[in-house]
Formats: C-alpha cells, sequence, structure tokens
C-alpha cells in the first residue's frame, strides 16, 4: 500500500501541473486547496466554505480526478470537505471512511469569537447569498478577494440597478474578513463619507488629521454608492488621495455604484480611472429559476411555508430586483403571522394585486425617449421617426421603442404613431427583437439601462 507522505507527493504534484495549465489567478482563487489524507481509492481535500466546496465541486472536481489518475493509473474519488474555524465538516457524507491509515488530529482548538462589527448586517454573509446566472461572476470575485484581500480583484467595483444586492456582497466580504483575521474593515455609504469629510474640514486641524487617519489606515475600505460622489469635487479629491494610500500599501477597496463608473457625469477622470483600474462587475435581474430560489430560501428564514405554486406567482410576476421579491415575501409573510392563516395562491393574488400592477414613469414623454436615445447614438430625433431602415438607424429606433414600452404607459399604436405613423405590430416585433438580445448580449441590457437613467434625470431637468 502506498504511504501516506506518498499521497502527498501526488497532489502537490498534481496541483503543480494543473497551475502549469491554467492562468494565474484563476490558480491563485480556485486552487488554494488544503491536503488532508488519501486512499488508493479517494483524496479528501479541504476547502475553507459551503460556497468554494460548491465552485469547486461543479468546476473543477473531474478536472482534478483526471489529473489524479494520470499519476497514479488508476481513478479516485476527490472527497471535498469543508474546513470551518478549526472544525472539519464532511460536505459529501456524514460519516469518515474507517480504517484511513492517517496519524489522529490534535483536538481542535475553539474557535476565536469576535464581537460584531457594527457597520455590518449578520443577514449580509456569503451564506444568505443565492448565486445565479445573474450574478455567479461577482459571487466568485467576491470570495476569492474576502479570502485573499489585496492580492488581486483591486479595486473591486460591483454596479446594477436598485436592489440587486451590491451591498449584500460587498459586506458579505466585510463580514468575512472580519471574521477571519484581525484586518480593520470599514464599511460607509458615500453619502456619510461626504459628510464626515465636511465635518472635518469646518472643524480643528486634529479633526481633519483623525479623518484621515480613519480611512487611510483602513485595511478593507468598502465604500457603498460612489455614484452620490457627483458634482462633489472636494469630497472626489480627499478620496482620490485616501484611494493612492490604500492601493500603495495593498490595502483592499470595493466600491459599489448604480452604473458603470465611465458613465458617472461630474467625476473626476484621474478617480474615474483609479476606481476602474481593478475588477467591474455588473449585477443583472435574477432570472426566473434565481427568483424561485431567493424566495425560498428567504420563506425558510422567516419560518413560514409558501407553497410552490405562490412561489412561481410571484417569481413570474415580479422580476425587477430583489429588494422588490423581497416586499412581496414580507407582505405575505405578515399577513400568515398577523392573520394566523396559511398562504395560499388565492390569499397571494389578492395580497400582491397593486405589486404585481407594474409601475410607469407617466411623467416621461415619447419625445424625450427620443431625444435622449437620438443623442447617445448620434444621430437626429427626426432620423428615429423617419423611414431609413440601415441598421445604424433601425437598431437605436428599436431601443427607443422598447423603452418606451418599458417606461411609460403609451400603448404600441400609439408609440407606432410617434414613430413616423409605425403600425403596433411593428413596435411589437422591434420590442420582441431587444428582449432577445438581452437574453443573449448583456451589453445590450446596459445600454438600455443606461439609457433609461439618463432619460430620467433629462425628465426630472424638464
Amino acid at each position: 500500500m502506498t504511504e501516506i507522505s506518498d499521497y502527498t507527493i501526488i497532489w502537490n504534484e498534481t496541483l503543480n501541473q494543473i497551475r502549469s495549465e491554467i492562468d494565474e489567478q484563476e490558480f491563485q482563487t480556485w486552487f488554494n486547496l488544503e491536503f488532508q489524507k488519501a486512499d488508493e481509492k479517494e483524496f479528501t481535500i479541504a476547502v475553507p466554505s459551503l460556497f468554494y466546496h460548491d465552485q469547486v465541486k461543479s468546476r473543477y472536481q473531474s478536472y482534478i480526478e483526471g489529473k489524479i489518475e494520470n499519476l497514479i493509473g488508476k481513478r479516485v474519488n476527490l472527497n471535498l470537505v469543508i474546513v470551518s474555524k478549526n472544525e472539519v465538516l464532511q460536505a459529501d457524507q456524514e460519516t469518515q471512511p474507517e480504517n484511513q491509515n492517517v496519524p489522529a488530529k490534535e483536538p481542535a482548538k475553539p474557535a476565536r469569537t469576535k464581537e460584531k462589527h457594527t457597520q455590518l448586517r449578520n443577514e449580509y454573509s456569503f451564506d444568505t447569498y443565492v448565486v445565479g446566472e445573474n450574478n455567479s461572476f461577482a459571487a466568485n470575485a467576491a470570495q476569492a478577494i474576502a479570502r485573499n484581500p489585496g492580492t488581486a480583484y483591486n479595486p473591486f467595483l460591483i454596479y446594477g440597478g436598485v436592489g440587486l444586492g451590491k451591498t449584500h456582497l460587498m459586506q458579505a466580504i466585510g463580514s468575512y474578513v472580519h471574521a477571519n483575521s484581525d484586518s480593520k474593515v470599514i464599511y460607509i455609504t458615500a453619502e456619510t463619507f461626504t459628510n464626515e469629510f465636511i465635518s472635518s474640514i469646518q472643524d480643528t486641524d486634529r479633526a481633519k488629521a483623525a479623518f484621515k487617519n480613519k480611512y487611510r489606515h483602513a485595511d478593507i475600505l468598502l465604500i457603498d454608492d460612489i455614484h452620490f460622489l457627483q458634482k462633489k469635487d472636494g469630497t472626489q479629491e480627499e478620496l482620490f488621495y485616501t484611494f493612492n494610500a490604500l492601493y500603495d500599501a495593498n490595502k483592499q477597496m470595493v466600491f459599489t455604484c448604480d452604473r458603470p463608473v465611465s458613465d458617472l457625469k461630474d467625476f473626476s477622470e484621474r478617480l474615474r480611472s483609479r476606481v476602474g483600474r481593478g475588477l467591474n462587475v455588473d449585477l443583472q435581474p435574477p432570472n426566473y429559476e434565481t427568483r424561485c430560489a431567493i424566495l425560498k430560501k428567504k420563506a425558510h428564514a422567516s419560518g413560514i411555508s409558501i407553497p410552490d405554486d405562490v412561489i412561481d406567482l410571484v417569481s413570474k410576476n415580479i422580476s425587477t430586483n430583489i429588494r422588490d421579491l423581497e416586499s412581496a415575501l414580507n407582505t405575505l409573510t405578515a399577513y400568515a403571522k398577523l392573520v394566523g392563516k396559511p398562504v395560499t395562491l388565492e390569499i397571494a393574488q389578492q395580497r400582491l394585486k397593486d405589486v404585481f400592477a407594474s409601475p410607469r414613469q407617466s411623467n416621461i414623454s415619447i419625445e424625450i425617449i427620443q431625444r435622449v436615445t437620438a443623442d447617445k447614438f448620434h444621430l437626429s430625433s427626426n432620423e428615429l421617426k423617419g423611414k431609413k431602415r440601415t441598421q445604424s438607424i433601425v437598431y437605436p429606433r428599436q431601443i427607443a421603442m422598447y423603452i418606451c414600452r418599458e417606461i411609460t404607459e403609451y400603448t404600441t399604436t400609439e408609440i407606432g404613431q410617434e414613430f413616423g405613423g409605425r403600425d403596433h405590430t411593428t413596435v411589437m416585433h422591434s420590442c420582441q427583437k431587444i428582449e432577445d438580445l438581452i437574453r443573449t448580449d448583456p451589453a445590450v441590457d446596459s445600454t438600455i439601462q443606461s439609457l433609461i437613467r439618463d432619460i430620467k434625470d433629462y425628465s426630472a431637468k424638464s
């Protein structure tokens, strides 16, 4: 029988081969794995969390098993276990195989207890974050950053619309680092950062120095909603110097924003370039399957039984963001607790009928949508409404029609009339075309969301 030291050598050689075949950043992110034990049938390898367990199992298990097979000449099973706070928790089986030829482990030391971080919410953790197609890349990157802050993906920018989980993911990074190290973690909104900065410059020199020291000596700085800093030149300058100090010291920075940093207006170019120099990821609205998973997980956490047909009803009727899903679920759970009755499909339809009626922007005209869309694509409003059918005009025209249908009360017939007297079927075809593109090309949805923001800003100033 092969000795345990030989298995260790085999595992190390497996990692060396994998490292030579994949990108170094990918290796650092997912192959910080710890050999536990092995026999002729199984290698037991430790991973740091359930999230890592699921990702390594789905992405790399067969790949790793194949590498081991090439070295020892036979197929073995890769058994992934979760090592958390010095305790081994089996992820794939409840009991260890008997007669393992390994030394007995020393008793685990009691896990260190830490006080809760005063700025971070307990419910915003990786364990409560539901991963789907809309956010898997962002979640993977966030987990990697939490494991090795300041070494890669620095700075990290998470952007997307309201209620998509930006703050949750940001705070999950902070909570993980706080729980597993002595690092100084600071979470703050851009608005609070601005208010503190204003107060400091109105106070004594000691107050100014205290403000600078607080942020420039952080190990992890998390700033939420940096779009709030638009037009605030003094605060932007202070953040610029704070950024440089932290970046030079290899300290991790994480920002959230409601749009790509390139779309921020009245934002200093040098700060824009620094925030954008790291990893930028966007969060999209969750798809149907992810919405169902979110509702089921939150319903379970609330202790209320929600039937599958109710989950299906809510998931099909609310596709905007996670916050709206939670609001609908809170309505149902509150009813169940206060009235003492189970939630049924009929009750859900009755209690959520107003929620299911999508709000529209009645103050936005088709003319404004046409004007802003035309400017975006360097066209005139008359060209959007005209008869030309070149691709450079048809695509923006279809986007403008789609936005009209999505954020206004106008019917497809009324929209068609405003676009050169086109038939309502033309409008429907255009909208379907854009919907198809959104499903296959995330850049299209980003363009549309950026346009909608510009349209609302323009409308507010009109």
